[in-house]
């Protein structure tokens, strides 16, 4: 495997993996109603966003080696 699509797989699969985790910490929603506050949060898209980041990151590493 070419050393810049490496380079690439590499970076693009911390920056999923660093998005992924901000998107599971931060809230997605809130209500607040008067003495109450519900917040809500639908961690699929930041779970897929975390495999698809490792996935990328294996590849660079892994991938082309012999």
């Amino acid at each position: 495997m070419n050393k810049s699509i490496k380079m690439v797989l590499l970076i693009a699969g911390i920056a999923l993996i660093a998005y992924g985790i901000y998107m599971v910490i931060s809230p997605e929603t809130s209500v607040d109603i008067a003495v109450a506050e519900i917040e809500g949060q639908d961690n699929t898209n930041a779970f897929i966003t975390i495999g698809l980041g490792i996935v990328a990151l294996l590849g660079g590493l892994l991938g082309g080696k012999k």
